[in-house]
């Protein structure tokens, strides 16, 4: 059986964390800024920060499993 799992998370946490998509941290004109679609330096390292930290704590600490087959 495969643990699909890890790939669902990941691919969720993606969609969300995907700087000006859903929000913006920081934004140009607020510290948070929802459907923007407009990205920068400073948001991608703030979103890959947060990106690297929940999959850290769903992965290792929560242990996400999804066994399909």
């Amino acid at each position: 059986m495969s643990d699909w799992g890890p790939v669902f998370v990941a691919v969720v946490l993606f969609v969300v964390l995907t700087p000006g998509l859903l929000f913006k941290i920081p934004g140009r004109n607020r510290f948070v800024e929802f459907g923007s679609f407009q990205t920068g330096a400073a948001p991608i390292v703030v979103h890959s920060i947060l990106y690297f930290a929940l999959i850290s704590i769903f992965l290792l600490a929560v242990g996400v499993h999804v066994y399909i087959g």
